[in-house]
Order: structure tokens, then sequence, then C-alpha cells
């Protein structure tokens, strides 16, 4: 029996889920702050979903990157490109569908991607 679309695009999302509570666990064992995950399908074309978080200095900043990228290869996932790692401030990590960021607090602040985004839901990742 071939699969429709629907629950091909169910499946995804399902794997989508699971891909960003793992996500979410790894930038916690890290120590990150202030976790947001947006869901921003309807807003955008490039990537489903933001992970944002905080760290307290640059090298907790390379630290959580860190820590994401390996939890990814362990789980058999591509982390994908990473950008901003030599600086420490403003760190991403695109898997493609996810975009994770990890900010420097004060550097989070300034360019205040929720703001920007505030057309995104908040999705729970209670973990």
């Amino acid at each position: 029996m071939a699969k429709t679309s629907s629950s091909i695009a169910q499946q995804s999302q399902q794997t989508a889920k699971k891909t960003i509570k793992l996500i979410a666990k790894l930038v916690l064992d890290k120590k990150a702050e202030n976790l947001v995950v947006l869901d921003i399908r309807k807003l955008a074309n490039f990537c489903d979903y933001f992970v944002i978080c905080s760290g307290t200095s640059d090298r907790q900043v390379r630290a959580i990157a860190d820590g994401v990228q390996d939890g990814l290869r362990d789980a058999g996932l591509s982390p994908g490109n990473v950008q901003g790692y030599r600086e420490g401030k403003w760190v991403i990590v695109d898997t493609g569908d996810i975009v994770i960021h990890t900010f420097e607090k004060s550097c989070r602040e300034f360019y205040g991607l929720e703001y920007l985004w505030q057309g995104g839901k908040v999705v729970n990742v209670a973990t």
C-alpha cells in the first residue's frame, strides 16, 4: 500500500519533533539557558524550526554547539553546517529543517530573534 503525502508529512513531523527533543536535551546537558523552540513553518521556507538558547560565555556557547554536533552524530544524524564558531558569540548549527542558534546573552538580546520571528509558534519541549 502506497503512503499518502499527508502520512509522509506526518511521519516527517514526528521525526522532527524527536530530533527537537534530542537537541533540547543536548543543549540543556551543556547548561544552556533560556531555551526556546519556534515552529516557523508558516513563516519561512528555508527551515521548519528554530532552537534558540544562550550561554554565559563564548566558551560555553562553543561547548553547547559541540554538544549538539556530537549528539546528532551519535544519533546517526548530520549536524549540517556550522557558522560563527570561532567567535563564539552566535553559533548556528543548520541541520536543514532545524536551525540551532546559540548566543552569548548580550548578543541574543541585541539580535532579538524571538521578536523578529514572533509569528512563530512556541513549541513545548519538556524533556
